[in-house]
């Protein structure tokens, strides 16, 4: 889409919000590890506009490093995630949405929202806490014992910084 068919009061908050940058057509999400694209054209009547956004992230075996995850842990991991992400606009201010669409190939799961958005700012934060509700869904169902590389390891090691940080935080503190 180009910048002339993006509402402009959209684009004014894409643009306004720290998180986002322009990418292509489409503006990306710089606070995940995944891939997160928000796409928006006009909505009719008196909404800001109707938004697509786009995550795709890695499939348990595409990201488990070293070895290969078996077909039936693979299998399980997948329906479980498409259950948890089912009711996931229970956490956005819109009430206009479809169903979450999550499909997966070898090596990837896409997860696409689609929703309209009555004003603008609603929508772009909304998009913002869609994308981190897939990330935080996504890291509930990394299983232990496996070691992960690419995104799913970076989200394990930022949690193990996160910890650790914590744990030096209250190793500090009076009893």
């Amino acid at each position: 889409m180009t910048d002339a068919e993006r509402p402009s009061a959209v684009e004014r908050e894409l643009e306004r919000h720290d998180a986002f940058e322009p990418a292509d057509d489409t503006y990306r999400l710089t606070t995940t590890v995944f891939d997160a694209a928000v796409d928006v054209t006009p909505a009719d009547g008196a909404r800001d506009g109707e938004f697509a956004v786009t995550v795709t992230l890695p499939t348990l075996d595409n990201a488990v490093a070293g070895e290969r995850v078996a077909t039936a842990v693979e299998d399980g991991w997948y329906e479980t995630l498409k259950r948890r992400l089912a009711d996931i606009f229970t956490v956005a201010q819109t009430t206009t949405h479809d169903n979450p669409t999550v499909s997966r190939d070898d090596d990837t799961v896409t997860v696409r929202l689609e929703y309209t958005a009555r004003d603008a700012g609603e929508g772009v934060a909304d998009a913002k806490t869609l994308v981190e509700f897939v990330e935080g869904t996504y890291a509930q169902g990394i299983i232990p014992g496996y070691e992960y590389r690419g995104p799913a390891g970076t989200l394990l090691e930022n949690a193990q910084q996160r910890g650790e940080q914590a744990d030096g935080d209250a190793g500090g503190m009076p009893m």
